[in-house]
């Protein structure tokens, strides 16, 4: 249980406004400050924090919802931080709790990090799979996928939108419609005037983040990944279901490493909506 002092503090949402205490609640756990994901999840999701009386936050953590606004279908959980002078002090799980039952019967999906699991599990949140963190300079090896990908326009965001509902499951226009002010680049694939898939890099730190990825098959997320790599100098960096086998292995031989895995969690549903043969990667594992 929280202590006496920690237990009156009231949670209260966030806003933009929070931004900075919250990459500076980041950086006092040893994570990265990550403003520019900060910035997108606050505007695009629903912060949550508990004020530090001598300033700052002592937790905070995002649920970014999908679907109907009146009636959502899924809701992501991420960046639940606590920090570290009141670790181990039952605060992250009171935040938790709250946010739970706050969602009712909205299925509730999130990443965790093997620290963070036991959690997790203690609120009733079941792991279905796992993601495996991969980073590194992407270098070509001999010749790549023939799928035809170009820079995405404004006339492609309605088919992208369709897409990604079909694949993700859910509605996600307000996340994705950021896509085009948040990532340096964004791509689609095409077969015959069809749009057979998409993916963004986005700018994190000193790395670009693939994600989300969505393709037909592998050879197209194949082509996508291989065609925003060649327009950055930057390392690689993205989440991918460790089910997409060979996707893995291809991207490790181009030059990119194991960092971690997370278990992919849900709470009210057995699996993840949508069709996940097609999904390789998420926006982030913080929103889904």
């Amino acid at each position: 249980m929280p202590t006496p002092f920690l237990a009156d503090l009231p949670i209260r949402r966030l806003t933009l406004r929070d931004l900075t205490a919250c990459a500076d609640l980041s950086e006092d756990r040893g994570w990265p400050r990550e403003e520019h994901k900060w910035g997108l999840l606050l505007a695009a999701g629903r912060g949550y924090g508990i004020d530090d009386p001598d300033g700052g936050l002592v937790t905070a953590c995002i649920v970014t919802e999908y679907g109907p606004q009146e009636r959502p279908e899924l809701g992501a959980i991420g960046m639940v931080l606590v920090a570290e002078r009141y670790a181990r002090q039952g605060v992250g799980r009171r935040l938790m709790r709250q946010i739970v039952a706050g969602m009712g019967t909205t299925p509730l999906t999130l990443h965790a990090t093997p620290y963070g699991r036991p959690l997790y599990e203690e609120l009733g949140f079941k792991a279905i799979g796992r993601a495996e963190m991969v980073r590194g300079h992407f270098t070509p090896r001999g010749s790549e996928p023939e799928v035809a990908t170009r820079p995405a326009t404004a006339e492609d965001l309605p088919a992208i939108l369709r897409l990604d509902e079909e694949v993700f499951g859910s509605d996600r226009t307000h996340v994705i419609t950021r896509l085009p002010a948040f990532a340096d680049h964004l791509l689609v694939a095409e077969d015959s005037g069809r749009i057979t898939g998409y993916a963004a890099a986005w700018p994190n730190m000193d790395t670009h983040v693939v994600g989300p990825l969505i393709a037909h098959d592998t050879e197209t997320a194949k082509a996508l990944f291989a065609s925003l790599a060649a327009r950055t100098d930057r390392p690689l960096r993205t989440d991918i279901d460790v089910r997409h086998e060979e996707l893995l292995a291809w991207v490790k031989e181009r030059g990119l490493a194991p960092i971690a895995f997370n278990s992919v969690m849900t709470y009210g549903i057995s699996e993840l909506p949508g069709d996940w043969t097609r999904r390789f990667a998420p926006l982030t594992v913080a929103a889904g």
